[in-house]
């Protein structure tokens, strides 16, 4: 008897963790379909070089346009201070790459803000942009390098 109820309790949990790992995968599918469906551009996470992230990327020239009408926005430069001093997209604020660690960045205090993140080619702030979102910045936006920038520069 005492045989019989162990090998219905183990069915019993058998079946629990069969249930529960199908509804985690259901979840799973149905979060990357909407993201598919919001147009939303998944990118590779390039500090890790094989996880995917859950910024969003987008063209210089979306950007320029995006930027010529006010908003409640950040333009986040994450290129070095010396760098940023040499000349960066107006009204943009200087935190370098390197400075972005696990922890709330100081002048990013709102995770859900909308922040517009660039550096001089692309690689810091698609780095950068992993970084925050790990951190849990949940509005991230990375479009590339200054280098390619052909709106004004302050």
């Amino acid at each position: 008897m005492k045989k019989i109820i162990f090998i219905a309790i183990l069915i019993f949990v058998c079946a629990l963790i069969y249930f529960e790992v199908s509804k985690r995968n259901m979840t799973s599918n149905n979060i990357e379909d909407a993201n598919k469906t919001a147009g939303i551009i998944l990118d590779q996470d390039v500090s890790k070089g094989e996880n995917m992230s859950n910024y969003k990327s987008i063209s210089i020239e979306e950007a320029k346009t995006i930027f010529t009408i006010p908003g409640d926005y950040i333009i986040l430069d994450v290129r070095r201070d010396d760098e940023f001093s040499q000349g960066h997209i107006p009204g943009a604020i200087n935190v370098a790459n390197e400075d972005i660690s696990t922890k709330i960045v100081p002048e990013l205090p709102d995770l859900n803000q909308t922040i517009y993140v660039y550096c001089r080619s692309g690689r810091r702030s698609k780095e950068a942009a992993q970084k925050l979102t790990n951190i849990g910045y949940t509005n991230i936006i990375e479009f590339g390098g200054i280098i390619d920038w052909t709106g004004e520069i302050e």
